[in-house]
């Protein structure tokens, strides 16, 4: 089998899983890598390499790191010199357009963390796992200048548990993706494959994270606010109020799905021993790990110990 000249794009962890597959199968030749710039990370702030940038380099692969690729008209002309055939983008966080897609003779084609056409957008792992949804995926599309609307080459599925949050699920749809690349794109490569258009009437958006919806609602169901504590895993991260200082919450599990009382919204009903059973707008949630203000992430048990809980007591502002 003649091997295929790649560019690879991407930045994270997510691409980063993708690229390490890449870099063994013999049949990808990667001439290339763009990635994002350095940028700073840690409590000082250190210029800290993408994950695919420190992957690149260990196997000598040329890497670009444009601010941004559709203004950087020089940056594009590299491109063009590795004289790739395909160009494969997981998670690269920059708008392609439409000079870099025809630039080369099989196009771009991209992984994208969610069962196309539901969940186009920036946020596909998180808004899922928000919305309650019990099976997600990978999605191998054909990238056009539309966002995330290009005919899909093949899908992998998987039932999503109710306690897997963004963290895990991120690592495993990343392995599932590397499944994408073994076999669908080898045959839509060959012309084994055609990609299947997309439904436009089933289409969903996973808009951006704002940290504004960081705050939990107590009005909400026991199941929208343990989706949420989840789906934010990755970060904003989910918090709450007591005694006016903020409390991050990490981990929830669903204690009962009904069971309405509206004047003790945010109560604690009770206090066990490794967790806080706390009212919703419909349902109780049991409290798992929490982060107090200027403290390290804890047990409930440990929380229990050091805070003065009662049926009293009363989360939120």
């Amino acid at each position: 089998m003649k091997s295929l000249k790649v560019c690879f794009l991407g930045t994270p962890e997510f691409a980063a899983t993708s690229l390490k597959y890449i870099l063994s199968d013999s049949y990808y030749q990667v001439v290339g890598v763009v990635t994002q710039p350095d940028r700073p990370a840690g409590r000082k702030l250190q210029m800290t390499p993408s994950e695919v940038k420190v992957l690149a380099q260990q196997h000598n692969v040329p890497v670009l790191t444009p601010e941004n690729l559709r203004k950087q008209p020089e940056i594009l002309e590299q491109i063009k010199s590795w004289k790739a055939d395909l160009a494969i983008v997981v998670a690269f966080g920059q708008i392609l357009n439409d000079e870099f897609l025809n630039s080369f003779e099989f196009g771009a084609v991209n992984i994208h963390g969610s069962l196309l056409p539901l969940w186009r957008g920036a946020a596909p792992i998180q808004r899922s796992l928000e919305n309650g949804d019990k099976e997600t995926g990978v999605a191998l599309q054909k990238i056009v200048k539309q966002l995330d609307a290009g005919g899909v080459i093949g899908v992998r599925k998987v039932d999503v548990q109710d306690d897997w949050n963004a963290n895990f699920m991120y690592q495993k749809l990343a392995e599932l993706g590397t499944d994408l690349l073994k076999r669908d794109l080898k045959d839509y490569v060959s012309g084994n494959l055609v990609p299947a258009k997309q439904d436009e009437t089933q289409v969903t958006i996973a808009k951006k994270i704002d940290k504004s919806e960081s705050e939990i609602d107590w009005h909400l169901t026991s199941e929208r606010i343990h989706n949420k504590v989840r789906a934010f895993s990755m970060g904003p991260g989910t918090y709450t109020w007591l005694n006016g200082k903020k409390v991050k919450i990490h981990k929830t599990v669903v204690r009962s799905k009904t069971g309405d009382d509206l004047e003790k919204t945010g109560c604690v009903l009770a206090i066990h021993k490794d967790s806080i059973s706390v009212q919703c707008g419909s349902g109780v949630i049991d409290l798992i790990e929490l982060q107090p203000e200027s403290r390290n992430r804890m047990t409930a048990g440990d929380f229990i110990k050091s805070n003065s809980l009662d049926t009293k007591t009363r989360f939120g502002k």
